[in-house]
């Protein structure tokens, strides 16, 4: 039997292009294996504000095809930094955005983290994605402490994360989750 390929999506809690949460995603897809493919959304800072009087038939084109983007994915990954203590309001934005929709309950997720602290926004987005019932794959988490570190130091250390095969060792627990749904 051929498996279809599989699709992650992948969402920063970031919205700068050079943000240390980014860069541990491009490196997560540059080691994906064979058969995996993922994609990083570029939505969340175009969301318009979330409003529950917007939902349902007035739901924003780009807040659908968000939802879309989301629904087609056989997984998510996200990666988020602590802003004074939480979740950065963009990214609390796009998931407030997803709550009542039915594309997120029992969807894998997988959590990467890029710095070696920033545990107070671990705690809010897990205590947030469980609310939205998203099914939170513990034993694929990856933490690679980039945050606050030169450009060249944060290559060197993704690097050797891919090179020492913890990048694809995360994935590849995460990729297992979701084949043991399939």
């Amino acid at each position: 039997m051929i498996q279809r390929p599989l699709s992650l999506y992948a969402l920063c809690g970031s919205l700068r292009q050079a943000s240390t949460s980014r860069r541990l995603l491009e490196a997560l897809r540059a080691a994906s294996p064979d058969g995996v493919s993922i994609e990083i959304c570029d939505l969340i800072g175009d969301l318009p504000i979330f409003n529950p009087d917007s939902e349902g038939e007035k739901t924003p084109a780009i807040v659908t095809a968000f939802a879309a983007k989301i629904r087609d994915a056989d997984g998510l990954i996200v990666s988020c930094p602590e802003y004074a203590h939480g979740i950065p309001g963009g990214f609390k934005n796009a998931l407030d955005w997803l709550v009542s929709r039915d594309e997120v309950p029992f969807k894998p997720l997988m959590v990467a983290h890029a710095s070696h602290r920033g545990d107070l926004v671990l705690e809010q987005l897990d205590e947030v994605l469980r609310t939205m019932s998203l099914r939170i794959v513990q034993e694929a988490f990856l933490r690679v402490p980039i945050a606050g570190k030169s450009e060249e130091t944060q290559a060197a250390i993704l690097m050797e994360a891919r090179e020492n095969g913890a990048l694809r060792a995360s994935l590849s627990r995460f990729v297992q989750a979701i084949a043991a749904d399939r």
